[in-house]
C-alpha cells in the first residue's frame, strides 16, 4: 500500500490561495482516478480538485472555509499501486502561523490616538486551539480580540471555530448598544501602526432584511474599490450605426446555426471590431505596474458573462485576433454557457489585456464601466436602437430608419491620454460601419 499526497495545483497566474468550500468524498470512500474530491473557491472562480490516482481517502488535512496555499497538501490516499507522491514529507498539518505578538501599552498606544478605547493583538493559534486564515482574517478585520475568539464555541471538527460561528458571534455583537465613540484598530503600515476605526454597527429597523453579501460579492466589491482608487477613470462616448450588421445577421443567422450549430449573436462580431482596433492601437493593450508599462504580445479579450447567481465573471478569449467569425462565435457561446453552468475553469478567466462588457443586454444605452486591473480599458457596448437619424448619399442628405448603438471606453488616464481613447473607440466604431453586407462565412 502506498499514500498519495493530494495537492492544491496551480489554479492560474496570480492566484496563490484558495478556501476550501465542501468536500465530496469522506475519509474511508473509494475514488476514481479524476474523480472530483473536493470544492474550492479562488477570488476568480470556484472549482473541484480531482484526485490523480484510484484509491480511499484516509485523511483530510483541511476542513470547509479554511484557506490553503498552492502547492500544499489537501488529503492524503491510499493507493494499491506504487504511486509516490512528488513531496515525501511527513503527513501534513494545517499551516499554523507562529505569529510573535509584541505586547504594547494601552497608554503609549493612547498617546499616538487620542481616541482609540481598544487595540486588538493579531490572533494566533496555540497548542490548544486553531484558527484557519479565514477566521483569523475576519478577527482581524472586525477587530475581535483574542480573549473574544478563545471564548467563542466552536462547532467545527474537534471544537473549532468556523466561519458561520464567527459570523454568527458578529451578528449578535452587532445588537449590542453602541458606544458614545468608536473603537480603533492598531494596524501595520509599512512597519508603523496607524489607526483604523472599527466598522460602524448596521443601522436597520424591526422591518428591514439583513443580507449578507455573498463570498464573490465581497470580492467583486473590493476588486471595484480598488480599481477606483487606482486607476484614474475617464470616458469617450461614441455612436456607431450597425444597420449593415444588423441585416447581414437576420440574414446569414438561420443557414450559420443550420451549419455551425452555433447561435450567431452581435457580440463576436463586436468582438472582432475590437481585436482588429487594438491590433491599430496596440498602446492600449497594455497593462501598469509599478510605473511600468507592460506591452501585451497577445490581444486577450475579456468578456464580461453573467453567472447563474446573477454575478459577473470575465472569461478571456485568447488570441482573439487570430480568430475568424466562426472561430470567434463558437468561443464566445463555449465561454458563455460554461459561465451560466458555473463550469468555468481557472485559466477561462486568466490572462485578460482588454476587456469588453455588453451593458445593452439589460436595456442601458451606454455605461461608464469601471477597469478590470491590471488593464487599462473597459469598452461597453450600449442597446441597438431603430432611431431616426442622417443618412449622407451622393444624391444627398435624408433621414431614415437606422439601427444604431452608443459605446463608452473607459480608459485609465495614467498612461492613456485621451486622443488614444478616443480614437480607439472610434476605429471600434469605423470597423462596424465598415461591415460588407455581401459578406460569406
Amino acid at each position: 500500500m502506498a499514500k498519495f499526497e493530494l495537492k492544491l495545483p496551480k489554479m492560474g497566474e496570480s492566484v496563490a490561495e484558495a478556501t476550501i468550500t465542501g468536500w465530496l468524498k469522506e475519509v474511508g470512500d473509494t475514488i476514481e482516478a479524476d474523480e472530483a474530491v473536493l470544492e474550492i473557491a479562488t477570488d476568480k472562480v470556484d472549482s473541484e480538485i480531482p484526485s490523480e490516482v484510484d484509491g480511499v481517502l484516509v485523511e483530510k488535512l483541511f476542513d470547509i472555509d479554511d484557506v490553503v496555499q498552492v502547492g500544499q497538501t489537501i488529503a492524503v490516499i491510499e493507493t494499491d499501486a506504487n504511486v509516490t507522491s512528488e513531496a515525501s514529507t511527513p503527513k501534513a498539518e494545517p499551516v499554523k502561523q507562529n505569529v510573535v505578538v509584541e505586547s504594547t501599552p494601552v497608554a503609549q498606544v493612547a498617546q499616538t490616538v487620542e481616541s482609540a478605547k481598544v487595540v486588538a493583538a493579531p490572533v494566533i493559534s496555540s497548542g490548544e486551539r486553531f484558527y484557519s486564515p479565514l477566521v483569523k482574517n475576519i478577527a482581524k478585520q472586525e477587530n475581535i480580540t483574542q480573549a473574544e475568539l478563545d471564548t467563542l464555541p466552536g462547532t467545527g471538527k474537534e471544537g473549532r471555530v468556523t466561519k458561520n460561528d464567527i459570523l454568527a458571534y458578529l451578528e449578535n455583537r452587532s445588537s449590542a448598544p453602541v458606544q458614545d465613540e468608536p473603537k480603533v484598530v492598531a494596524t501595520q503600515v509599512n512597519g508603523t501602526e496607524k489607526p483604523k476605526a472599527a466598522p460602524a454597527p448596521i443601522i436597520a429597523s424591526g422591518d428591514d432584511e439583513i443580507i449578507e453579501m455573498s463570498r464573490m460579492g465581497k470580492l467583486i466589491a473590493h476588486h471595484m474599490v480598488e480599481s477606483v482608487q487606482t486607476s484614474a477613470h475617464v470616458q469617450s462616448f461614441i455612436e456607431a450605426d450597425v444597420t449593415k450588421i444588423w441585416n447581414w445577421r437576420n440574414k446569414v443567422k438561420k443557414d450559420f446555426a443550420k451549419r455551425e450549430g452555433e447561435n450567431l449573436t452581435f457580440t463576436p462580431i463586436f468582438m472582432e471590431a475590437v481585436a482588429k482596433a487594438l491590433r491599430d492601437f496596440p498602446m492600449m493593450n497594455i497593462s501598469l505596474q509599478d510605473n511600468k508599462i507592460i506591452k501585451k504580445k497577445h490581444i486577450n479579450l475579456g468578456m464580461a458573462a453573467a453567472l447563474g447567481n446573477g454575478n459577473l465573471i470575465v472569461p478571456v478569449i485568447k488570441d482573439a485576433d487570430q480568430l475568424n467569425l466562426v472561430g470567434m462565435t463558437k468561443k464566445v457561446n463555449d465561454l458563455a454557457g460554461r459561465a451560466r453552468e458555473n463550469q468555468l475553469k481557472p485559466d477561462d478567466i486568466q490572462g485578460g489585456t482588454y476587456t469588453v462588457t455588453n451593458v445593452g443586454t439589460f436595456g442601458s444605452i451606454m455605461g461608464t464601466p469601471i477597469i478590470n486591473q491590471p488593464q487599462v480599458g473597459i469598452l461597453a457596448l450600449g442597446a441597438i436602437r431603430k432611431v431616426p437619424a442622417v443618412v449622407e448619399t451622393e444624391e444627398g442628405d435624408f433621414i431614415g430608419i437606422r439601427y444604431r448603438m452608443f459605446l463608452s471606453h473607459s480608459y485609465d488616464h495614467r498612461v492613456v491620454n485621451g486622443a488614444l481613447g478616443g480614437q480607439f473607440v472610434k476605429a471600434v466604431k469605423d470597423y462596424l460601419e465598415a461591415w460588407d453586407p455581401n459578406r460569406e462565412i
